[in-house]
C-alpha cells in the first residue's frame, strides 16, 4: 500500500511539473515599451495560421503595438494586425487570413 501511494505521488508530481512548464506569461499592459503587468496563460494561441478574421474585424494599427515588438519582428504597414492576449496575429490584407502568429513574450 505504501509503495502504491508513493508511486501515485510521483505520477501526480510529474503531471504537475508538465502542466506548469506548458504555461507561459504574456504582457497585458505596456508603457513606453516596458511590460507593467503580466498574465499567466496556457502556451497555445487561440487563433492559428490560416484563421480568417474577415473584413469587418477591428484590426490593430502598427502604432498601437508596442514599439519594441514592431522593431524586433519587423512589422510594417503593409499587413493588418490583431493584438490580443500577448499575441500578435499578422493578417493578409487581401484574404484576411492569419499568416503569422507572434508570442510577444517569447523573445
Amino acid at each position: 500500500m505504501k509503495t502504491l501511494l508513493l508511486g501515485l505521488s510521483g505520477v501526480a508530481l510529474a503531471l504537475t511539473a508538465t502542466q506548469a512548464s506548458a504555461k507561459t506569461y504574456v504582457c497585458t499592459k505596456w508603457d513606453n515599451g516596458v511590460c507593467l503587468s503580466m498574465h499567466r496563460v496556457k502556451g497555445t494561441p487561440p487563433y492559428k495560421v490560416g484563421y480568417v478574421f474577415g473584413p469587418n474585424f477591428s484590426y490593430t494599427t502598427v502604432s498601437d503595438i508596442p514599439q519594441p515588438v514592431v522593431t524586433y519582428y519587423k512589422l510594417g504597414s503593409n499587413d493588418r494586425y490583431v493584438f490580443n492576449n500577448g499575441y500578435v496575429y499578422v493578417v493578409d490584407p487581401t484574404t484576411y487570413a492569419v499568416t503569422r502568429v507572434i508570442d510577444t513574450y517569447a523573445h
